[in-house]
């Protein structure tokens, strides 16, 4: 049972993540850059994780200083440059194609993950990260038929947003080994704010805080999309494989579908209902139980 309550917290975190584009939208419209999106994302789930670990995680907030490195990993090497690409990639295209770019990660995390934390790959796996691929492919179809063709480098940015996204399965899986989930999440974001916020202050738009929009934005995108997501991936990513977390957490492009058609319209078709099929039947086939008949 407990195996099931990490996939399920997993699945619950990756639909709290396809909700991000309602707050970055909202951010960008008001004339906030994709960094600077990323630094008020970092920051205000940095403050809500201290006053949380304050008070009731104490123990917790203790790491060793070698370890330091791997928060610097998920924190820097993920965090940052994860949310950078796809803020941008966002920005530059739009929800559902950045969200599929977004979910190459199971190809980078399973190829990580066997050379870095020697997991072990079957002919379920690949399939299921094919699956998963081919259907974020199609639920950005519709936009691409409609768009006018994207630049190669807001490709490539798209793409790199799926590496960032990666890298946070690998140092995690590693950090998770000694510390609890919420130490990992604190430091996570404690070490990406301490690297974003101080290229933030004495900015224009740092006045803009104080907006009740903007104040709500914030909040929102620090507590939804990240503290409650970050932490419910993290305790499910300690209890199961990083090649299998990734995948089971490309349920993300079908939330972010479903958010840009039911908050902006946007039309869906009968090939991007293919492909939320194809995504939740390849998380459902990475995640049957061993039988006689299964790869």
């Amino acid at each position: 049972m407990c195996w099931l309550l990490a996939y399920l917290m997993i699945a619950f975190a990756a639909t709290m993540w396809g909700l991000i584009g309602f707050f970055v939208k909202g951010l960008s419209e008001i004339g906030f850059s994709a960094m600077e999106i990323v630094t008020i994302r970092v920051g205000t789930a940095a403050i809500m994780l201290l006053i949380v670990g304050l008070s009731f995680f104490r123990t917790r907030l203790k790491i060793k200083l070698r370890d330091v490195p791997l928060f610097i990993g998920t924190g820097l090497f993920s965090i940052v440059f994860f949310n950078w690409c796809y803020f941008t990639a966002i920005d530059r295209m739009n929800i559902p194609v950045a969200a599929a770019l977004l979910y190459t990660s199971p190809a980078f995390v399973i190829t990580l993950s066997v050379l870095f934390l020697k997991e072990k790959i079957n002919l379920r796996k690949l399939l299921a990260v094919g699956g998963t691929i081919l259907g974020s492919a199609l639920v950005a179809e519709i936009t691409l038929t409609q768009s006018s063709s994207f630049s190669t480098s807001s490709i490539f940015i798209g793409l790199g947003a799926g590496l960032g996204y990666a890298l946070y399965s690998i140092f995690g899986k590693v950090a998770l080994q000694s510390y609890h989930p919420f130490t990992l999440t604190f430091y996570t974001f404690l070490t990406a704010a301490l690297f974003l916020i101080p290229s933030f202050i004495g900015k224009p738009n740092v006045n803009l805080l104080i907006q009740q929009d903007v104040f709500l934005y914030a909040v929102g995108l620090g507590l939804v999309p990240t503290v409650l997501a970050y932490f419910a991936y993290s305790w499910g990513l300690e209890k199961v494989e990083s090649s299998r977390a990734a995948i089971i957490a490309t349920v993300e492009p079908v939330a972010a579908t479903i958010l840009g058609v039911m908050v902006y319209l946007e039309k869906i078709s009968f090939i991007q209902g293919m492909g939320i099929v194809l995504i939740l039947a390849s998380v459902t086939l990475v995640n049957l139980p061993k039988g006689k008949y299964l790869i």
